[in-house]
């Protein structure tokens, strides 16, 4: 089982962006305590969604950037965590209650993330994470805390996931292997975090699902990052939103990078290829980055086939997990990445399926776990 290799491939072809949005719509002003600089900057913008209600960004802490600053230790070396398209992310700590910052090791710690001055698609992200993420609230999406707009820095401040991100757990060389269990509750926590928001009353598709922005908390529970790229679903009788392209290789809906046609089955495909990596344990886009090589059209013809898809199993497992469990994950698998999206399943049926795999595995292992009839085992 799971001795079927493909070539190790590298984080940085799986990260790459394809194009940026050049989408646009208006938004509504803000009607009461919105920051007169925030407003200022939404004023100005013609991307962010119409639907959403600006002034719930007033329930979000206004940062100085000194604070900040302060709080991320001078953005010095040993606070960075990580790089994105939009900017560095650095650990930072503050008050509890104040949220005014603290000595390292006192307070709470957050994550910051620093907007790179010149960039100009960061900037709409950042508007786009505040417009989203200051309205929603889902124990499966990462908590958006504040932000800070001042002498052109633009920050933002969320909680911080001190497990890292999927990416890194699966991927990174040197990091304990994570369960059979753990992986599917971790597609348990990416699926509820997707149902909650194709649910929503107004539709909201994440366009950016990929293993690097799932992140995980202390107990390895998933959150979704990243809202820079979210868009409103189609409304009335539309069946789609037309837009430019914009995502990650390999991740991406082949419908939506050949038409531009964005739904949230879009989301259900990219759900699809990171189920796909959570059990294989390989990356979406080989070493090479060719777009003919992704994990997608590897991994295809074992999929179909009970016994051979076995053979793709990730072998840091070493066999620990259901033998039907897989096989019921890699048909789920395909049913996400079928070509036409009318026949990919709902976020909704995707998750019950992973709950009661969930379920039916961990009755397995109680009952295996019991003390037969019986038997009195040795005190």
């Amino acid at each position: 089982m799971g001795n079927c290799c493909r070539k190790p491939s590298k984080c940085a072809n799986a990260s790459s962006s394809l194009f940026l949005d050049g989408t646009s719509k208006h938004i509504k002003k803000p009607k009461n305590s919105t920051s007169s600089s925030l407003k200022a900057v939404v004023n100005e913008s013609s991307l962010l969604p119409s639907k959403i209600d600006l002034t719930s960004a007033s329930t979000l802490k206004s940062f100085t950037f000194n604070d900040l600053k302060t709080a991320a230790k001078n953005f010095r070396s040993e606070t960075y965590l990580g790089e994105g398209g939009f900017g560095c992310v650095f650990k930072g700590w503050i008050d509890k209650n104040t949220f005014a910052p603290t000595k390292p090791g006192t307070g709470i710690v957050v994550a910051i993330k620093k907007l790179k001055p010149e960039s100009f698609q960061g900037h709409k992200e950042w508007l786009a994470e505040i417009t989203y993420l200051s309205h929603l609230h889902h124990e499966n999406l990462v908590r958006l805390i504040g932000y800070c707009l001042e002498s052109g820095n633009r920050l933002l401040v969320y909680e911080y996931m001190p497990r890292g991100s999927l990416e890194n757990h699966l991927f990174k060389r040197g990091v304990q292997t994570i369960s059979w269990s753990t992986r599917i509750n971790i597609a348990i926590g990416v699926a509820r975090g997707l149902a909650f928001l194709h649910g929503y009353e107004m539709q909201i598709i994440y366009r950016d699902l990929k293993a690097s922005n799932v992140l995980l908390d202390s107990d390895l529970n998933a959150k979704l990052s990243d809202f820079g790229l979210a868009r409103d679903g189609p409304t009335g009788d539309d069946t789609h939103v037309s837009t430019r392209v914009v995502g990650t290789q390999g991740y991406a809906a082949p419908e939506y990078i050949s038409t531009g046609h964005l739904t949230v089955k879009s989301d259900v495909y990219s759900f699809g290829v990171v189920l796909l990596e959570l059990i294989t344990g390989q990356q979406v886009v080989d070493e090479e980055g060719a777009p003919e090589k992704t994990l997608v059209d590897w991994a295809r013809p074992f999929l179909s086939n009970k016994r051979r898809m076995l053979r793709i199993m990730d072998t840091r497992l070493e066999g620990q997990y259901s033998r039907k469990g897989a096989q019921a994950v890699a048909s789920l698998v395909l049913q996400c990445l079928n070509a036409d999206p009318k026949n990919r399943p709902n976020m909704r049926d995707v998750l019950s399926t992973l709950e009661e795999l969930s379920a039916s595995t961990k009755e397995k292992r109680d009952t295996q776990q019991q003390p037969k009839q019986g038997h009195h085992p040795s005190l």
